[in-house]
């Protein structure tokens, strides 16, 4: 049998991280990937979350939504994501000869696309009343009642 999930990602639609280095923050979903994968962005600026790719179970789809028509994902697909095939050497004079040097090329074209997603999303967020210290805030259940929580 096939398994499905209770609700659709939508682009624009709130979700909160529930495992890894960036659990109990709130991210936006941008698009659905190949694999189960939900592509996400905290916006980087707001509150540290990268665009990242995350496995549908773990995260929480919110009933939250934001419109973000006009924002260009294409490019990010799994071949943007792929990593490297060569190895890096791993001496301890390689490490310390690379202290100093400009990051990869890849890393700097990862910043320049974080940095032209975030300022495409900024404004869409800031139209929406509260958005912003929403998207700032952690997610913790601590003085709530889980069983009455509705996302």
């Amino acid at each position: 049998a096939e398994f499905s999930y209770a609700m659709v990602a939508e682009p624009g639609q709130i979700a909160i991280i529930l495992a890894g280095r960036y659990k109990g923050k709130r991210v936006i979903v941008l698009k659905e990937m190949s694999n189960n994968l939900l592509l996400v962005t905290g916006p980087f600026r707001l509150n540290g979350v990268p665009v990242r790719r995350v496995n549908r179970a773990y995260v929480i789809l919110t009933r939250t939504k934001i419109d973000i028509s006009g924002v260009d994902v294409a490019k990010f697909d799994d071949a943007y994501f792929k990593k490297d095939a060569k190895k890096a050497e791993k001496s301890e004079e390689a490490f310390f000869e690379s202290h100093g040097k400009k990051l990869p090329k890849k890393a700097e074209k990862f910043l320049q696309d974080q940095k032209v997603l975030d300022a495409a999303l900024l404004p869409k967020i800031k139209a929406v009343p509260m958005m912003k210290a929403y998207l700032k805030s952690s997610f913790s259940v601590t003085a709530i009642r889980p069983h009455q929580m509705r996302f």
